[in-house]
């Protein structure tokens, strides 16, 4: 079958939402390697695929709507999160002015949370959980003909009536699958500001992540992931490995491309010394910069070493907050000590750290400890300090805990960006004073003297520079 991939445009609102994580609207481009992923699985599979990111090339809705008229693909295929699935489903909608015997795939968190909103048609379907091969058996099925009930993990309307599948099996054999499809997206250039050097590319070496932090879905597959595993064990689904000699030959395989910085999108990377250091090994033979994320309570000193003298140029620290009874109550499972010896350890060894802290995620933050983890963290002079407010996503702890209480602004979620956007209320904290707290703080700390002259010598271009600037004007400004 003819197989489209697409990234819409953007027709609701001015900015278009970020795929990867799902939690913000862009602000530098980034590849979808989830996406990619599943392209890859399928051009395996022997369909005929293309790649059309509306986003990134810049096709408005008409020349989009013109170019299918001439041209249509047997199945669209959208990679659809919480903060894009209104403006998918409105192009899904226009597009059927023009491709009536198309069908549409909807894939990621987005379709599976607003399932009856993906649903435009009975000539739409959505996958839910793990997505590469719930996808090939859809193709082959809608190819012959064959009836849908037979495939697990799907969702369709049939008769006016909407049919769900049982659960597919999470998949177990991570290095089964074929390396991510970057040649479609080879026209666009993908740039990091933490590793400043190009080609740029991200890469994944496992899937989903085992702790219990009540706001937190990390990444869009680990979201359509958990969605679905909870809705039928109401737990996490375990997490998958792929075996170093599999990312060992990804990274050589990304060498012989030309790749020159990789950032691992792993909703954990770190988890022992002995995987780390043999991906480590493999990043420093190819002279690869690289950066990822990791938990505090990973970082020992033998680790800091490794990544230090493997090219490591940031680690993404999850910390949220400095106030013990706030880490407890949200189930971290880290304690101050722990960070400030991430930080040391990280420090000692010339990797920047990337010091993540979120506002408001719990009942028990105020103003005061806001500006509390904000002052702590400044003092540790970190190469990075970003700032976001909590979501209530659904299928999470912090979700159930606001519908209870009556936190959330007017009552039901709304996808909101966390870069500047809170829909939560707490008694003694609006979602107004939150907003107000986090772009105050952004702004003094993006804007600081020391900041800039920190990172001012980092640059290697002009091009790197305004790259970085135009970055900082979306993260501010929107």
């Amino acid at each position: 079958m003819k197989v489209c991939f697409l990234v819409p445009p953007v027709v609701i609102g001015d900015l278009p939402a970020e795929r990867s994580s799902g939690c913000t609207h862009v602000v530098y481009p980034t590849p979808n390697i989830y996406e990619l992923q599943v392209a890859a699985c399928v051009r395996e599979a022997n369909h005929q695929i293309q790649y059309l990111d509306c986003v990134n090339g810049k096709i408005a809705i008409s020349d989009f709507l013109d170019s299918q008229k001439q041209n249509p693909s047997d199945v669209y295929a959208i990679w659809t999160v919480n903060l894009s699935i209104e403006n998918d489903v409105e192009v899904v909608k226009q597009l059927r002015s023009v491709v009536t015997n198309s069908y549409v795939v909807f894939l990621g968190p987005g379709a599976n949370y607003y399932t009856d909103i993906a649903h435009v048609d009975d000539r739409t379907i959505v996958v839910h959980g793990e997505p590469e091969m719930t996808l090939i058996d859809l193709l082959d099925a809608l190819q012959n003909n064959a009836d849908l009930s037979e495939i697990n993990g799907l969702s369709y309307v049939k008769n006016g009536q909407t049919i769900r599948t049982p659960m597919r099996a999470l998949m177990k054999d991570l290095d089964s699958l074929p390396f991510p499809a970057r040649d479609l997206v080879a026209s666009v250039e993908y740039r990091n500001p933490k590793l400043k050097l190009t080609p740029y590319t991200t890469m994944v070496t496992s899937r989903n992540c085992p702790f219990h932090c009540i706001y937190c879905v990390p990444s869009s597959l680990t979201f359509a992931r958990e969605i679905e595993y909870k809705h039928y064990f109401g737990k996490k689904p375990p997490i998958s490995f792929r075996s170093v000699e599999k990312v060992r030959e990804e990274i050589a395989y990304l060498h012989s491309c030309g790749v020159r910085a990789i950032g691992f999108m792993d909703d954990n990377f770190i988890w022992n010394e002995k995987r780390t250091k043999a991906i480590c090994d493999a990043l420093k033979e190819y002279e690869i910069v690289w950066g990822c994320q990791a938990r505090v309570d990973a970082i020992t000193e033998p680790i800091a070493k490794m990544l230090g003298e493997s090219g490591c140029r940031y680690v993404d620290l999850g910390v949220e907050s400095f106030n013990e009874k706030i880490l407890e109550y949200v189930h971290k499972g880290i304690t101050r000590q722990q960070i400030y010896a991430a930080i040391h350890w990280l420090q000692k060894y010339g990797v920047p750290v990337k010091l993540n802290i979120l506002i408001g995620t719990s009942p028990l933050e105020t103003k005061e400890t806001i500006k509390e983890t904000i002052r702590e963290a400044r003092k540790l002079d970190v190469d990075q300090l970003m700032i976001n407010i909590v979501s209530p996503f659904p299928e999470t702890e912090l979700y159930d805990l606001a519908i209870e209480n009556g936190w959330i602004k007017g009552g039901k979620y709304v996808p909101t960006d966390v870069q500047r956007n809170s829909i939560l209320n707490y008694p003694h904290l609006s979602a107004k004073e939150m907003e107000h707290l986090l772009f105050v703080s952004n702004l003094k700390y993006f804007l600081s003297p020391r900041f800039v002259w920190k990172q001012i010598w980092r640059f290697r271009s002009w091009k790197d520079f305004t790259h970085a600037l135009r970055t900082l004007k979306i993260k501010l400004f929107g």
